[in-house]
This record gives structure tokens, sequence and C-alpha cells, in this order.
């Protein structure tokens, strides 16, 4: 197995966080020229949340939640490629992981049903979490 295989569910975790960066201030910027305020108003997020449909704000919310478990992820996928021990399992995990987060971008962004948008979150942290647990056994030998 190539051990840079994982660097590519990574790498799109990446790119869905630039993606919904875009996807904000697209949705942001023409809600706040529709509103006109001053800029000077949307000085906090609870000020942006209180001046702008809820709707636009959920990509907000989704980039800060691609900030949360994705952070992990990079860093498990980094130590797993530094110390070697990137195999098969460890790939389809990432790419899991990925897909759990791609979806839930995709919900959180959009509808925001929020029953769909947990099992979305929920399922990637499971997958994150079998990674994470997998790399501390094999790092205490067990």
């Amino acid at each position: 197995m190539n051990s840079e295989a994982i660097f590519l569910p990574m790498l799109m975790n990446m790119a869905l966080t630039a993606f919904v960066w875009f996807y904000m201030y697209a949705k942001r910027i023409p809600a706040m020229r529709k509103a006109k305020l001053s800029v000077q108003t949307y000085t906090t997020p609870a000020s942006i949340e209180e001046h702008l449909p809820a709707e636009v704000n959920y990509s907000a919310n989704n980039l800060k939640n691609l900030f949360e478990l994705p952070v992990l992820f990079y860093g498990l996928c980094l130590y797993l490629f530094v110390s070697g021990n990137v195999d098969v399992v460890y790939v389809g995990a990432a790419w899991a992981f990925f897909a759990m987060r791609l979806v839930h971008s995709i919900v959180h962004s959009t509808l925001n049903i929020v029953i769909l948008r947990f099992y979305c979150y929920a399922a990637g942290a499971v997958v994150l979490w079998f990674m994470l647990g997998r790399a501390l056994l094999g790092a205490l030998g067990v």
C-alpha cells in the first residue's frame, strides 16, 4: 500500500473546508447588501446571526464545525504517514470520514435537518474514534 494514499481524503476534506468558506461568503455578502446596514453592524457572530436570516448562517456554522473533529483527523493522518502505519483499513476509514463530513456539510449548509446532520456527524466521529483507537493500540504495541 502506498502510504501517501492517506493524503487524498485529507486533502479532500481541506478542499471541502475551502468550498464551504467560499459558499459562506457567496450567501453572506448578498444578504448583508440586502439588509442595507453598515458593515460595522456585523462586529460579532451574535450580531451577524441577529441581522441575517438563519439560512445565511448555516454555512458559517458548518465552517466552524470543520475546525473541530477534522483537526484531529489531519493530525492522525500525518501521524499514520510519519509512523509508517498507513494501510488499507486506515485509508478506507479516512475516505469514510471524509464522506460523512461531506454529507454533513451539505446538510448543514443547506437544508439543515438537525437529525440527519447529527447522524452524519456521529458516523464520521465513530470512524475517527476507530482510527484513533486503532492507532493508539498500535503505538502501545497491543
